[in-house]
């Protein structure tokens, strides 16, 4: 069972959230915050598998708190939790080291698949932040997008064959397990390829190599 901490300042967005994750059977919640502050702490405290938080909370907003848990909690995977009009804040979350983006707006199987993902060491973003992620970080322009995706090819096939195809699975945000399994290796040395791609391309986590691997085309978007 996946354990997680839910922080939203919003009792009944708490609820409802807590009432798609408990139909799933596969999560539980066992904390809730309503500001970023008691979400560190409660933290701290149950040491979830996943923290899954709002970006607007009193006190210390979520982005904060994901900041927060990530540097003190590292067993603790976090998923961000917002709405479209708050795309300006997933650049700042994936800098934090949030692994998940998910939309408060999005299908209830859109939440289960992201904690389950983020809880088996995945990356997993809604498909209209993965969207907004590549298309906007970088500017809007179309020549932008067409030079990050340049350089996104460029910095794939600087990789192994094999190396490539860890790094579509990761952004098609497969787990270390699932991506053993897809490839018929043993999950130690999926963990070697994957660590190896992050060097290799130099980004800090598995989300931003899953950008990296959607803009070279390596996922189906």
């Amino acid at each position: 069972m996946i354990r997680v901490l839910l922080a939203d300042d919003e009792a009944m967005v708490r609820a409802g959230v807590r009432a798609i994750l408990d139909s799933g059977g596969e999560a539980e919640v066992v904390a809730e915050a309503g500001d970023g502050h008691e979400a560190v702490e409660l933290a701290r405290a149950h040491r979830p598998d996943v923290a899954l938080l709002d970006v607007r909370m009193p006190r210390l907003d979520g982005l904060a708190a994901a900041e927060e848990i990530v540097r003190t909690v590292p067993g603790t995977a976090v998923a961000v939790l917002t709405t479209f009009s708050e795309r300006a804040y997933v650049a700042r979350a994936l800098a934090g080291g949030a692994t998940g983006f998910l939309l408060k707006s999005g299908d209830p199987y859109e939440l289960l698949a992201g904690v389950r993902a983020v809880a088996g060491g995945a990356a997993f973003l809604s498909p209209k932040v993965a969207r907004y992620v590549i298309e906007g970080l970088g500017g809007a322009d179309g020549g932008g997008r067409l030079a990050r995706e340049a350089e996104a090819r460029a910095r794939a096939e600087a990789l192994s064959p094999r190396e490539r195809e860890v790094l579509g699975l990761v952004g098609a945000g497969l787990s270390n397990p699932e991506i053993a399994a897809r490839l018929h290796l043993v999950e130690g040395t999926v963990k070697a390829y994957v660590s190896a791609v992050l060097d290799r391309l130099g980004v800090r986590n598995r989300v931003q190599a899953a950008i990296v691997a959607y803009e070279a085309g390596l996922v189906d978007r």
